[in-house]
């Protein structure tokens, strides 16, 4: 493997490693297009810096909605 690909491995896992000792775990999603969409309209209008963000606002959104019913 190239040191240049070892050099960014190493940065992933020791930030991964940031996470889960503040325990937050990093997780990947594909998301649909119509999704991105309204995570990136979600993003855009509440100022938040990454995608990440605003899809954790659109679940709490949900789980909201799920609890008031």
């Amino acid at each position: 493997m190239p040191a240049g690909v070892d050099a960014v491995l190493g940065k992933h896992r020791a930030y991964r490693r940031r996470l889960a000792a503040g325990g937050q775990h990093q997780l990947v999603v594909a998301l649909p297009k119509d999704l991105v969409a309204v995570v990136d309209e979600i993003k855009e209008s509440q100022g938040l810096r990454n995608r990440s963000q605003a899809l954790l606002q659109l679940i709490e959104r949900g789980i909201q909605a799920t609890q008031k019913t």
